[in-house]
């Protein structure tokens, strides 16, 4: 039993020994391990233990894939570089905090930055060297990368639309509760990278502080939560691990939240006993439980999540294993109140938030598509450059949203036209004008960054979207929302496994295709069509897409149509062969 708060340390019953990352964890003395004296190495890399420990601290380390087969064949080591990944509660940050990331960018990463699907912001191509610098620079515009990676509470997510009412208004102070709340209570991150206090005295060994929610070593895997309203998935609540859905009570406020658990989208090629899950109901709370609940479903897999298996360590695979019923029981002896029962949860179809919306009061936000969510200048399509000045000259709020896009917030209704004009001269047209297929689509990095990716994935789908836009209008489908989504790994950062359209990445060149979720994000896909070639990827869908554009009814979905129909029967009529 762990001495900081009596959390299980080994292994469950019959589940093998603790995994390598656990003993690392388990010794890191409050998540710093070795990293004060290794950053302070002249060298380009962490070590092994080290870079388990530094992904708490919201870091990766990575390499540059494409460099790789060159620095074999010369006998260099491979060109490491490191990710950095802000956490962003509610993907809502300041005019201020967005140009330090985008200096940042410019000085010590690749000149872009990266829109995540949690709401986050990614940094990529920063060497060792600088990286303390970089944190700096993210601390000292108010935000911390603490929390962005690693087995804890990662970024928390909600609807990125301004606060327009009284329900957006009280979920806004929930959600800063929880921000703070899930913290670990570790000083390591401001005593390495801020204070440097530990360079000065490495000889000492310090005490770690006592975790009374993640105790010494931490969760067994990673925590995602969100929070939606209450009609609106924009932020996929299901793919959580746990989901708050904001209830409204008959005076426009915040009456509760409904409580769904078990979501994660993570899973591996061969094998099967992982898999991807949409979280189930657990029952419904008041809002001022929302803390009480979210700790106590937090120590509930701290204490009984495997930590012998890494890839059955997510809180889904507790609830698979153990039961929901049993699940919920152990999360009640956690509280000081009952769950109430839950309730049925109706869906609207999902607003991505783009184009000019009125706020209220005068006010005005700007949704902006961000392809893939790389913010970049590119030969006519300078966006990087359009934003810096935009956000420079009119200082709006900055909120990004969980379809990789970003919003500019609070703005004047006499800053519109000037706003407009800025984006025309960077070549960054109006996301009304965009073909439905490439608003709707979305992909993880990849190849070159990341060291997970079998398959190419952002580099490749602006191509092949383009290829099915022209289809969709050539079988009148043009208007018609369908969602397409991308990875070149089974971990699913993009959520494939929701929505119409997944492919993800089997070996370099090759996808699974997935079929049948639905656009509202409540349904997983399933697979379709397995290994196929990128270049044979729209002909494969030719026959699906023209079934569906003959047989839909009304405004049907075509992942609904899918399901529908059934893919077995689907497969035979379009002779996609059996999986």
């Amino acid at each position: 039993m762990c001495a900081d708060c009596g959390c299980q340390l080994s292994a469950p019953a019959g589940r093998g020994l603790l995994s390598k990352v656990e003993l690392i964890k388990s010794r890191s003395l409050g998540l710093r391990g070795s990293l004060a004296q290794e950053v302070a190495l002249d060298t380009p890399a962490f070590s092994e233990e080290a870079v388990q420990i530094l992904k708490f601290h919201g870091v990766y380390q990575q390499d540059d894939r494409d460099l790789r087969k060159e620095a074999r064949s010369r006998g260099l080591e491979k060109h490491h570089q490191m990710m950095i990944r802000t956490r962003i509660p509610g993907g809502v940050l300041s005019a201020e905090s967005y140009l330090a990331h985008d200096g940042i960018a410019e000085r010590w990463g690749n000149a872009t930055l990266r829109v995540t699907t949690r709401q986050d912001f990614q940094l990529h191509g920063v060497l060792k060297g600088d990286l303390r610098a970089s944190l700096r620079a993210i601390n000292a515009a108010l935000l911390s990368t603490l929390g962005g990676c690693g087995d804890q509470a990662r970024n928390i997510m909600c609807c990125p639309a301004p606060e327009r009412d009284r329900l957006g208004r009280e979920v806004a102070e929930v959600l800063s509760g929880l921000a703070v709340g899930l913290l670990p209570a570790t000083s390591a991150y401001h005593e390495i990278w801020i204070d440097g206090e530990l360079i000065k005295t490495a000889r000492r060994e310090p005490e770690p502080e006592p975790e009374p929610l993640y105790g010494s070593s931490y969760l067994p895997r990673k925590f995602k939560t969100a929070v939606a309203l209450e009609g609106d998935n924009c932020v996929d609540v299901y793919s959580n691990d746990l989901g708050l859905v904001a209830r409204r009570d008959a005076s426009g406020g915040l009456a509760g939240f409904d409580v769904l658990v078990g979501g994660g989208l993570g899973r591996t090629h061969n094998k099967p006993d992982t898999f991807a899950a949409v979280a189930q109901s657990l029952g419904f709370i008041p809002p001022s439980g929302a803390l009480e609940l979210t700790q106590a479903v937090i120590r509930v897999h701290r204490d009984h999540g495997d930590r012998s298996d890494r890839r059955h360590a997510r809180l889904k695979y507790l609830i698979h294993r153990r039961g929901l019923s049993w699940f919920k029981a152990r999360v009640e002896e956690q509280l000081t109140f009952p769950l109430g029962p839950s309730r049925a949860l109706p869906w609207e179809p999902v607003d991505d938030h783009l184009g000019w919306h009125e706020e209220g009061d005068g006010a005005w936000f700007l949704g902006l598509f961000v392809e893939n969510g790389r913010i970049c200048d590119v030969p006519g399509h300078a966006l990087r450059t359009a934003l810096a000045e935009i956000v420079a000259r009119f200082r709006p709020q900055i909120r990004l949203t969980a379809q990789q896009n970003l919003i500019l917030a609070h703005l004047g209704a006499q800053d519109r036209r000037q706003v407009d004009g800025i984006l025309r001269a960077h070549g960054v047209g109006s996301a009304m004008d965009l073909p439905s297929a490439l608003r709707h689509s979305m992909a993880c990095p990849a190849w070159p960054t990341c060291g997970l990716a079998v398959a190419e994935s952002e580099r490749v789908l602006p191509e092949l979207i383009r290829g099915l836009a022209g289809m969709l209008d050539e079988l009148g489908l043009s208007q018609v929302r369908i969602s397409f989504r991308m990875t070149g790994c089974p971990n699913g950062c993009a959520r494939p496994y929701l929505g119409d359209v997944g492919f993800v990445g089997t070996t370099l060149g090759k996808y699974d295709v997935f079929l049948g979720g639905d656009f509202e994000g409540t349904r997983l896909n399933q697979i379709y069509a397995h290994n196929v070639p990128l270049e044979d990827i729209p002909e494969l869908l030719r026959g699906p897409l023209l079934a569906f554009s003959h047989e839909r009814v009304h405004d049907q979905g075509f992942g609904d149509w899918c399901h529908q129909v059934g893919l077995e029967r689907l497969r035979s009529r379009c002779g996609a062969g059996a999986v």
